[in-house]
């Protein structure tokens, strides 16, 4: 079965904007699922329409922002503070399979739209929440809060100056996924049950579940994360930047003993493992900047596809800093190009949120 008719037949209503939420709904849409988002008349719509770039046409319908996570969803202007507005998504939830919130808990009250009065009308209904800090908190926020609540934003940028927020909204990306995996979950189990079911995440739960390394560096050994750029805590070189002769930048994760060993039998410095300084990963971590300052003056001496063709021959992790350009120079990222185009006659683009395959 191709991916793209995988959920034909199953019905999707998408209570949420901006970001986690309607990157839900997209997931379902792509994998062909019927997706009804519904926008708020009285804000003109999801809030994400109107953030544009200054390189966007303010004559645009709609803007790149949401583009990128709406597609091939139907979409429909209900005002849920009318009894009409209500009803209208009443009948929509009797048919729904998997309804899509991130409403504040009062405010999914307020609006008639929680699970308790949902559920009432389609015992089926899978509901999937999504808050910022938990069902019981209300409190609303943007993804760079998060950033910063999580701890992303004091462990990110360069030493000794501010906080760097990552640059896409990966806490929005995070909770999406953990959305869909209980999503996925209430369907196997409803599958056995007919029975349907509340699923909640939290931008917060989600950042926390992600921290991963950084977590168990503070859990297990008491360390805090400090502000490193690229670089990375444990290991060393990795997520270090040279620069070759022709001013691009490589970046370089050498995991293993053998691949640094390799690194450096690739660039004729083949003293530097057996120097003492370098000789364990952990002497290296702890010498990272004396190391640097030997690679940094040996990357000057090849032009980028020179560094690149002999360290790739030898399988050393290597990689090309690439702007949003160069990245879609990249077969495989055309590969993962979406387009429609709106009703209105608006040519839109886009990149897949599936990236796997089931064969």
């Amino acid at each position: 079965m191709e991916l793209s008719k995988f959920f034909e037949g199953l019905k999707v209503v998408e209570l949420a904007s901006v970001l986690a939420g309607p990157a839900v709904g997209m997931f379902f849409a792509e994998l062909g699922a019927e997706v009804i988002k519904v926008e708020n008349p009285l804000t003109e719509g999801d809030v994400t329409r109107r953030w544009k770039l200054p390189a966007e046409s303010p004559d645009a319908e709609i803007s790149a922002y949401y583009c990128s996570v709406n597609y091939r969803k139907t979409v429909r202007f209900i005002n849920l503070k009318t009894t009409k507005g209500q009803e209208e998504v009443y009948e929509l939830a009797k048919e729904a399979d998997i309804i899509i919130s991130n409403y504040t808990t009062k405010d999914a009250f307020k609006l008639g739209m929680s699970y308790a009065v949902l559920s009432k009308l389609n015992p089926r209904l899978i509901y999937a929440h999504l808050t910022a800090f938990g069902e019981e908190v209300e409190r609303p926020a943007f993804d760079v809060v998060l950033q910063a609540e999580a701890g992303y934003l004091f462990m990110s940028g360069e030493p000794g100056r501010e906080p760097s927020k990552m640059p896409v909204a990966l806490i929005d990306i995070l909770a999406a996924h953990q959305l869909k995996e209980a999503i996925l979950l209430a369907l196997l189990r409803r599958k056995d049950t007919g029975q349907g079911a509340y699923v909640s995440t939290s931008l917060l739960e989600s950042a926390i579940a992600s921290l991963a390394n950084q977590a168990t560096n503070w859990l297990m050994a008491g360390a805090i994360p400090q502000p490193m750029g690229s670089q990375h805590p444990n290991i060393a070189p990795y997520g270090d930047i040279f620069l070759s002769r022709d001013g691009k930048a490589l970046v370089i994760a050498a995991g293993t003993e053998r691949q640094f060993q390799t690194l450096c039998r690739c660039l004729q410095l083949p003293e530097l493992p057996d120097d003492e300084r370098f000789s364990t990963n952990a002497r290296r971590v702890k010498n990272r900047e004396a190391l640097n300052t030997i690679l940094d003056k040996r990357f000057l001496e090849y032009t980028r596809e020179e560094a690149l063709d002999i360290l790739m021959a030898e399988d050393v992790p290597v990689g090309c800093i690439r702007n949003m350009k160069e990245v879609f120079e990249q077969p495989k990222a055309q590969g993962m190009v979406l387009e429609e185009v709106l009703p209105g006659g608006m040519r839109t683009r886009r990149v897949k949120t599936v990236a796997f395959k089931l064969e």
